[in-house]
């Protein structure tokens, strides 16, 4: 059996797995904390660490595993052609040869694309855009990413920036996101940010179980914290997620006006607030985008959790050399 190793690198995670050339089955998977503010030698020791450890693990399991390659999934903006991450605000990488670096330290050829890229491919591939020819995915963690499959290719842009959905403007004068714009999608409602308004709102005397949930520090809260409290019934928590969904909404409503897609996955930990946020997402969805877009397009979450990008890094891997 032939197997592609996944990477998928996140600004909090670091994610592998060793993907069957059909997608059928993954081996190995294993995933750890990204760390950052470590530095990028740490970053790269680790994740190589893990990727052997990933590649050693399916060997085991299946003795005559062939490894094909490597596809990875970095934050962007990148240069595909020449296999560099051009910046990613959240790891400090600047024009950063991460595929020759994978290639070196792996022994193995490797192909790199966009994290929100590849997640969305793998939910194309085999979850919850399969059997789609046109489909949007929003990738919701430390940032917001997107991916754009049309007519059944992933679409990249004339300089390989396409999708990059959370720096869409939603307010003009709005929070200053870490891209240096102002009202960005992801200054709203990516993890961090989402956590950041819940904060806010108990500093100006909101009333909600979130702080004893986090025994009074207020620096412990993060998105998840937010999503079990909504769950749990917590007003202040429920009017956070509303108004997640509401911005999203109004991000997702535009692409709906432009590519008119047939589905839209919503992938990452924010899926986790279940109909707290898709039906207020569904509802802003149908009022500001045009009802025949609204009629074609699901809005449904993500299937493959937590492994979609790996899935994803794998299929760039293999539709590249099916290319070359």
């Amino acid at each position: 059996m032939r197997y592609v190793l996944g990477i998928d690198i996140g600004g909090t995670n670091l994610v592998v797995g060793c993907v069957a050339e059909d997608g059928s089955a993954l081996h190995g998977s294993a995933s750890a904390p990204t760390h950052a503010e470590a530095g990028t030698s740490d970053v790269v020791d680790r994740l190589v660490a893990l990727a052997q450890g990933c590649i050693e693990e399916t060997r085991r399991a299946i003795p005559d595993a062939e490894i094909l390659g490597v596809g990875v999934g970095a934050p962007g903006p990148l240069d595909t052609h020449r296999g560099i991450v051009l910046l990613s605000p959240n790891l400090g990488w600047v024009n950063f040869p991460l595929r020759q670096i994978i290639r070196d330290r792996l022994g193995l050829h490797a192909e790199l694309d966009n994290d929100a890229n590849c997640a969305v491919l793998g939910e194309w591939w085999v979850g919850a855009a399969r059997d789609t020819r046109h489909a949007i995915g929003i990738t919701i963690g430390t940032g917001i990413g997107g991916g754009l499959i049309l007519d059944g290719k992933l679409y990249h842009g004339a300089s390989d920036v396409a999708g990059e959905i959370g720096h869409a403007t939603i307010d003009t004068e709005g929070r200053r996101c870490k891209c240096g714009n102002y009202g960005c999608l992801e200054a709203y409602a990516s993890g961090p940010n989402i956590a950041i308004r819940a904060v806010e709102a108990l500093e100006t005397g909101a009333e909600s179980r979130l702080s004893a949930m986090v025994n009074g520090d207020l620096g412990r809260i993060t998105a998840q914290t937010v999503y079990e409290a909504a769950q749990a019934g917590d007003d202040l928590a429920l009017e956070v997620v509303n108004d997640t969904a509401r911005f999203l909404g109004t991000g997702v409503a535009n692409l709906l006006n432009v590519f008119n897609p047939e589905v839209v996955v919503v992938c990452g930990g924010v899926t986790q607030a279940g109909d707290h946020l898709f039906v207020p997402l569904r509802r802003e969805i149908a009022r500001r985008a045009f009802k025949p877009a609204v009629a074609a397009c699901r809005i449904v979450p993500g299937e493959l959790s937590g492994t979609a990008g790996v899935y994803g890094a794998a299929k760039v891997f293999l539709d590249a050399r099916a290319n070359a």
